[in-house]
C-alpha cells in the first residue's frame, strides 16, 4: 500500500486551455497499466482545447455545472454526480458554463507513449458561447 498524503494543485498549461484550470494529479499513467487520472477544477468560462484520447476518456462530474462539447455540434450539461464517457478518438472538449465553477475526475487509459491525448486547437469564443445557449 502507498499513503499519498500530498498531490500538489498545478495550473493547467494555457497551450491547452482557456481561462484558469487547476490540476491534481491522482495517477500517473505508468506502466504496465497506463492509467491517469486527475481532479480537474475549472473556473467560471473555463474549458480545455479541443482534444480526443486513443483509449476514450471518463470523466465524472464531482462539483458545480460544466458543459461536453463534440465536433458534431453536440453538447451536455453535466452537473455533480453525473458521468460522460468520450469514445475513443472521438475529438470533445469540456469545461465550466460562464457562471459557475465545474470540477470533474478525468480518467484516460494511456497507452505505451503517455496518456493517449491528442490535443487540438483552443475552442473558440463563438463556438464555446453557442454551446451555453444550446
Amino acid at each position: 500500500m502507498e499513503h499519498l498524503t500530498d498531490t500538489p494543485t498545478v495550473k493547467t498549461p494555457a497551450d491547452r486551455f482557456t481561462g484558469d484550470v487547476y490540476l491534481n494529479l491522482i495517477e500517473s499513467p505508468t506502466a504496465p497499466a497506463h492509467l491517469a487520472v486527475g481532479h480537474v477544477r475549472f473556473t467560471p468560462g473555463a474549458r480545455t482545447n479541443w482534444h480526443s484520447h486513443a483509449n476514450g476518456q471518463t470523466l465524472y462530474i464531482t462539483d458545480g455545472v460544466g458543459l461536453v462539447g463534440t465536433r458534431d455540434g453536440n453538447v451536455v450539461r453535466v452537473s455533480a454526480g453525473q458521468t460522460v464517457k468520450c469514445p475513443p478518438g472521438e475529438e470533445h472538449w469540456h469545461g465550466a458554463t460562464g457562471t459557475t465553477f465545474m470540477a470533474h475526475v478525468a480518467i484516460v487509459v494511456g497507452d505505451s507513449g503517455g496518456d493517449g491525448t491528442t490535443w487540438l486547437e483552443p475552442v473558440t469564443d463563438q463556438q464555446y458561447a453557442g454551446a451555453l445557449t444550446s
